[in-house]
């Protein structure tokens, strides 16, 4: 016996990161339970065998809750790191000269090795590189095939591996590592629902993700590299949804810069009409601390302010002492913002314009009826999911009840702003799908008796792509009698 759980009041999402913190079935349950409408696994962290049992956990939220679950598998992408140390460690001193070099020697406060091909290809004078998250600045001075001489900007310790940032160049590698390779390949196997790429820089980086994964998955773009700004358009264009990566924005951008980028971010994407993830340090303070601060309180209200589509906890959530607690935050946070009476007016500064299809048509269409009519929901049916995408995109002032006969369709809507998806069996004519709209709006209780409620479809049936009918349906309150079917 399924326990239902009534739809989100928040439309904004929430992808909470699971991790050692978190990857219990009792804990996943208790995040879902809580306001957690999505799970990311972060690939960068264990091995593979141990992802199964997390992954079966989230599964088997469908059975207990009667609701489709939203699987997040996050790619490490190409980790850039200098070699290691004599003695594990060594400090530079600020204005003095640093080289990295090919020399697999333990390096010391004169140089280290650096075993990465491709930044010897791509490096060019007067560029800046960025050590261990960017607490050490070098600038390059000059460079041969075999080393890069730089002058230390800010110094400081510096230990073994430390991880290298490169931000004034577009490098010549693969978006995709032999580990990337093996975590995605597995990641599909298992079925999940979005394949998260890191360190994206150009719209090619997406192809070779998007051929391996073969239509088995959603593909996120991940925008952390000021590479990808540039050609931010056609990266937009070229995947499925967008993660605004802050961290390693962050560290290869001056921090003021970030926020007018997370908000170019999230309007290029609502505009062309792909889920944006705002994610990174959001509710930092809650790893050691059971409430935030009021700056991260004001971070998270602007993403929802902004209309992303979701919200994303990571060590918060993943490795935090406070995990439950994060997530309610996250969600009280939303239901607030939301409640606002000027939320609505300040998420539209994002102007859309429809393309000119009969389906984005009649998507701006409902937005306008719901509020002129008093509609209390719109319903769509969809096969693929895009006619949810495009009702979504113009963030009504009502919830979306999509229904749709693809399980897969289903569980990737997880992100998408307001939206409430239910995996059905598919209608056959105009008037089963009437009839089955009132049906599930009651049943999902996102109507009564006397509520209106706004249907989108396409005619004829099962033909993907097709939305041409938008139908205004008045909820009568019996239409539930004799039909015991959950579906």
């Amino acid at each position: 016996m399924t326990k239902a759980i009534a739809p989100r009041s928040r439309k904004v999402r929430i992808l909470a990161t699971l991790g050692p913190a978190s990857s219990t079935p009792e804990m996943i349950a208790t995040l879902f339970r809580t306001g957690a409408d999505a799970f990311r696994i972060n690939m960068s962290h264990g091995d593979q065998q141990s992802k199964i049992a997390v992954i079966q956990a989230i599964r088997a939220l469908e059975q207990e809750y009667g609701r489709p679950s939203t699987i997040l598998a996050d790619l490490q992408g190409p980790k850039l790191r200098v070699g290691k140390f004599d003695g594990g460690r060594t400090v530079l001193e600020t204005g003095s000269t640093f080289v990295l070099d090919r020399d697999p020697t333990p390096g010391n406060a004169t140089r280290v090795e650096l075993p990465h091909d491709e930044i010897f290809a791509a490096i060019e004078p007067g560029a800046r590189l960025l050590l261990d998250d960017g607490k050490l600045v070098l600038r390059v001075v000059s460079h041969s095939p075999r080393e890069i001489t730089t002058r230390v900007e800010v110094g400081g310790a510096l230990s073994n591996s430390k991880g290298l940032n490169v931000p004034d160049v577009v490098l010549p590698m693969a978006a995709l590592t032999e580990k990337d390779r093996s975590d995605l390949d597995f990641a599909v196997d298992q079925g999940v629902d979005w394949i998260a790429l890191s360190f994206v820089q150009r719209p090619e980086d997406l192809w070779e993700a998007r051929k391996l994964i073969g239509g088995k998955a959603a593909l996120m773009a991940k925008i952390e590299k000021p590479a990808a700004i540039e050609r931010l358009e056609e990266i937009v264009e070229a995947c499925d949804g967008v993660m605004v990566a802050r961290g390693d924005l962050g560290v290869e951008l001056p921090p003021q810069q970030v926020p007018p980028l997370q908000k170019r971010i999230v309007e290029v994407s609502r505009r062309m009409g792909r889920p944006v993830v705002v994610a990174t340090q959001m509710l930092e303070s809650m790893i050691t601390s059971p409430s935030p601060t009021r700056a991260e309180v004001s971070d998270v209200a602007t993403a929802v302010y902004d209309g992303a589509d979701a919200i994303m906890l990571s060590a918060e959530s993943a490795a935090g002492a406070w995990p439950v607690e994060s997530v309610a935050m996250m969600d009280a946070i939303g239901v607030s913002v939301e409640a606002d009476p000027e939320h609505g007016d300040r998420m539209h500064f994002t102007v859309m314009k429809p393309d000119p299809t009969t389906a984005d048509a009649l998507a701006e269409a409902a937005k306008t009826i719901a509020a002129t009519v008093s509609a209390v929901a719109i319903i769509c049916f969809t096969t693929s999911g895009s006619t949810a995408r495009r009702i979504a995109r113009e963030r009504p002032s009502v919830p979306l009840l999509v229904l749709t006969p693809s399980q897969e369709t289903a569980r990737r809507l997880g992100l998408l702003w307001g939206t409430h998806a239910v995996h059905t069996r598919d209608v056959e004519s105009f008037e089963d799908m009437v009839a089955k709209s009132k049906r599930m709006a009651l049943r999902h209780g996102m109507a009564k008796a006397g509520d209106r409620v706004i249907v989108l479809a396409g005619v004829p049936f099962r033909t993907p792509g097709s939305t041409n009918v938008l139908h205004v349906v008045r909820i009568v309150g019996d239409e539930l009698k004799g039909h015991h079917s959950q579906v």
